[in-house]
């Protein structure tokens, strides 16, 4: 890993634990073992800056992120049960990512009412309760529920605090395949008609082979998402897009 200094430390030489010593530290930190408690945080450090990476280019200070990182880190240990049967790590990214986010949030130039974050913050609170308790991810309607507002409310207060994002992010990237944002929209004012009045569009779709012809038809022609193409097909989204690159080189070969 490469060396990287964030508040006095030197990443590299970090350590990792494995699972099962994980494990016996966890219960160790329910019986109030400061020390197993200091182990797991060290132990996890790098967590952290798996995360920073979703991160980078924001005018924060890594130092600063790394450390409100570490707060998320220390309450995921601290409520963290055995009884949820996941890894420690899934159960600490969406606490660590959330410390920071509303970190982010609340220095952010942005101007957002407090009774707008409040509320999307005590909503983000009783998600998190609700989902410890039950054990899945509640509906809006049970967390207004709880909070004894409308369902509405929570969603414009949650969508107030999103940072924007561009349509073209990569939700996906295994190094061979990279899925965007894009991908996922669906797009309901293509007009089939309009594309097949294109002589060029139909000349290049004609050296396509069958499976290639339908993915391009059902994605530009009627405005299907890949994952909805994928389902119907039985493969995967990654196999989706990467046929659908492959069909569009052949067709801008065609019509170039």
């Amino acid at each position: 890993m490469q060396k990287v200094e964030i508040t006095g430390i030197d990443t590299s030489k970090l350590e990792t634990i494995k699972n099962e010593d994980m494990m016996l530290l966890l219960e160790r930190v329910r019986n109030g073992d400061i020390e197993a408690r200091n182990a797991m945080i060290k132990g996890n450090l790098k967590l952290i800056l798996s995360i920073l990476k979703k991160f980078h280019g924001k005018k924060e200070l890594m130092d600063d992120l790394f450390q409100v990182g570490t707060i998320g880190l220390m309450k995921a240990i601290d409520n963290f049960d055995p009884i949820h049967k996941v890894r420690f790590s899934t159960y600490a990214v969406p606490m660590i990512i959330g410390e920071i986010r509303r970190h982010i949030r609340d220095n952010s130039s942005l101007r957002i009412s407090r009774s707008l974050k409040d509320t999307a913050y005590k909503s983000i609170q009783i998600r998190d309760e609700l989902f410890r308790k039950n054990h899945r991810e509640p509906t809006t309607e049970e967390i207004a529920e709880v909070m004894g507002i409308d369902p509405l409310d929570i969603i414009m207060a949650l969508e107030a605090i999103q940072d924007p994002i561009s349509i073209y992010t990569p939700i996906y990237d295994n190094g061979n395949d990279q899925i965007e944002l894009v991908d996922q929209i669906s797009d309901n004012d293509v007009v089939e008609s309009d594309w097949e009045k294109d002589r060029l569009v139909r000349m290049a779709l004609s050296k396509l082979n069958k499976r290639e012809k339908s993915i391009i038809h059902e994605r530009y022609f009627l405005g299907r998402t890949q994952i909805e193409i994928a389902e119907e097909l039985g493969i995967s989204q990654a196999q989706v897009s990467r046929i659908e690159k492959t069909a569009l080189k052949t067709m801008y070969e065609k019509i170039k």
